[in-house]
């Protein structure tokens, strides 16, 4: 775990990308021979197949799925944790504004305070507020796994399209939900409507994106918590600072110890 921990940080991890998938129903098989061509396609550094920590090649004791469930499994982690540090990344920037940082008229929350860092903002956050986001995250990847069952859905590591998120409009939250996760609008000339070309190097362009989104927001959190570690910021006037513990997110509402 502490690998795979290490190698989703590094927004360079080429090993855990493959050639875009074929629409839905048809059966994936990717391969470390997959990467290896992908990673060829893809612009800029490395030229080859990297992956320091040999994982493309792991099994992690999932017995009998073999190498392309081990393969379908990191590629969707990368993709998530892609997204994921995109959405935080520009979070981040928008959290040290004084729309979203400064004075309200109307408090987002109990005990808001206002100049606080994005840090600070999420410390002061009542515990039962932060366990609401937990909860609708949790039930957000429970559904994402499979939970729903949506007609035609196949999981990732049994031949299915990494990143890929069923549709849950009208399907959770007992039909309250009204939109997609993706391509919620469904507006005419947007990413449902496009060529399997254009998807594919939109695709390509997620990830490219992803790593970078990875990079980009461990350079910000590092520069919060240890000024100077990032040159390139510490000379930005105001960059906000954080005294607190990065790694323990609920620490300002209890501790175990």
């Amino acid at each position: 775990m502490q690998k795979l921990v290490l190698a989703l940080a590094l927004s360079g991890a080429r090993a855990f990308v493959a050639p875009a998938a074929p629409a839905a129903g048809v059966a994936l098989s990717e391969t470390k021979a997959d990467l290896e061509a992908l990673q060829k396609a893809l612009p800029g550094p490395p030229n080859s197949y990297w992956d320091p920590l040999a994982l493309g090649s792991a099994t992690f004791d999932w017995g009998p799925q073999g190498e392309e469930a081990t393969v379908g499994w990191l590629r969707h982690s990368e993709i998530k944790h892609g997204r994921v540090a995109m959405a935080a990344f520009v979070g981040f920037i928008a959290q040290c504004t004084p729309l979203v940082s400064g004075e309200h008229k109307y408090l987002p929350y109990k005990g808001y305070v206002a100049g606080c860092t994005p840090q600070e903002q999420w410390d002061n956050i009542p515990l039962y507020g932060k366990l609401q986001i937990f909860g609708l995250i949790g039930m957000l990847e429970s559904y994402g796994e499979g939970a729903g069952a949506p007609d035609g859905y196949v999981h990732y590591m049994k031949g299915g399209k990494p990143g890929y998120y069923p549709p849950i409009a009208g399907r959770a939250g007992w039909g309250q939900v009204t939109l997609d996760l993706w391509d919620p609008f469904k507006l005419p000339g947007g990413p449902s409507s496009q060529s399997a070309e254009a998807k594919a190097r939109g695709l390509k362009s997620e990830l490219l994106n992803g790593r970078a989104a990875m990079a980009g927001i461990f350079g910000l959190i590092s520069a919060s918590k240890v000024p100077g570690s990032v040159p390139f910021l510490a000379n930005i006037e105001g960059f906000p600072k954080y005294t607190g513990d990065v790694m323990v997110p609920f620490s300002n509402d209890f501790s175990l110890f």
